[in-house]
């Protein structure tokens, strides 16, 4: 399970020319996910994000977490995140977990997160057209893969 966070000062997830989900001072969470991922990628992961400390405190200093600062959460699910480009000039998403797989997943995922932070999250679709606007504050972008933890 691989994850690219941005640290935002607002985003927004816009299915069909309608607004599906929208934060303010927060993390957009882009998450992919393979077929080997399970039940510990999730917890693992929602731990680390729930404590990473990457907003600013009183000294401008990284110290703080989503949770200190009272900031909202937004995850879109990314199949791309899993792309090999290792030959030709076409990415293969051969590693990507099919939906039937990936779906549960990351509605556990969603769930997982918002029970370690104590708030509802808000999503994206899995498998819509989205279009995902953010304002990348820092910037701050943070890439965790759940297979690479030591």
């Amino acid at each position: 399970m691989r994850v690219v966070i941005q640290r935002v000062s607002k985003a927004s997830v816009t299915i069909d020319h309608q607004i599906k989900s929208k934060i303010n001072n927060g993390l957009l969470i882009l998450l992919g996910i393979v077929e080997l991922d399970t039940k510990e990628d999730i917890d693992w992961l929602c731990g680390k994000i729930s404590k990473l400390r990457i907003f600013g405190d009183e000294n401008g200093a990284m110290n703080l977490s989503l949770n200190d600062v009272n900031g909202e959460a937004i995850v879109i699910s990314q199949f791309t995140l899993h792309a090999s480009t290792k030959k030709g000039n076409r990415p293969s998403f051969i590693k990507a977990a099919k939906p039937d797989i990936a779906i549960p997943l990351y509605e556990k995922f969603i769930a997982q997160l918002e029970k370690e932070l104590g708030q509802k999250i808000q999503s994206g679709e899995f498998g819509a057209d989205m279009k995902i606007e953010l304002i990348n504050d820092g910037p701050v972008t943070i890439i965790i893969d759940s297979k690479n933890k030591e």
